[in-house]
């Protein structure tokens, strides 16, 4: 099951929700001012090696950032 961001566009309060299926969406509510039709947003999301993964992030926050694995 998803996990979706949302931002109100009312209050602008961003918030998660878990989806079990798409017509969901259509129901949720902001959780701070209970106005209905909350934006999606595109989430940022990361990931984390197992145990004794030493390696940097495959990603990068900027361009030509030293960290990059893809040079």
């Amino acid at each position: 099951m998803p996990i979706y961001e949302f931002k109100c566009s009312s209050c602008g309060y961003k918030f998660d929700e878990l989806i079990q299926n798409e017509s969901e969406i259509k129901e949720i509510k902001c959780p701070k001012c209970s106005k209905p039709n909350p934006i999606r947003v595109l989430s940022v999301f990361s990931s984390k090696g197992g145990e004794g993964d030493t390696s940097e992030s495959s990603f990068s926050t900027s361009c030509g950032s030293s960290g990059s694995r893809f040079t």
